[in-house]
């Protein structure tokens, strides 16, 4: 089986940054890294893999159209099993409240510490950190 980490962010360049920082575990298939370029393509996406191999969702929160924070709810209605932890640029305490309030269970603020995502997602792995 598979694990996913389901990204969602409209830069492109943020796949490239993000296959290059887990480069070794995406090699080994220790998990699968997909990405989504916008929160509807998101959704959809979650909707599809309905098995438990999805153990997160990492979004940015600024995005046209449907933000990642007006994505939350919806995600989380969708697929309460999945934790979703949100990316922004702006980590003020108005955005974290907003984020926590809908359901995210953190908040990374950009430039994105790798350190505490890798350890983030052992967490989801069942591994320890």
């Amino acid at each position: 089986m598979s694990v996913y980490i389901l990204v969602v962010d409209d830069e492109p360049d943020v796949e490239e940054l993000f296959r290059q920082q887990f480069r070794r575990d995406l090699k080994s298939g220790r998990f699968t890294m997909e990405f989504a370029p916008s929160a509807p393509a998101a959704l959809i996406r979650a909707a599809e893999i309905r098995d438990p191999s999805l153990i997160l969702i990492l979004s940015d929160i600024n995005m046209p159209g449907m933000s990642g924070l007006d994505m939350l709810p919806k995600v989380r209605a969708e697929r309460p099993d999945v934790p979703v932890i949100m990316i922004t640029a702006y980590g003020d305490a108005d955005t974290r409240r907003k984020a926590i309030e809908g359901g995210a269970v953190g908040l990374l603020t950009k430039p994105i510490d790798f350190v505490l995502l890798r350890h983030e997602i052992d967490v989801r792995l069942g591994q320890p950190a």
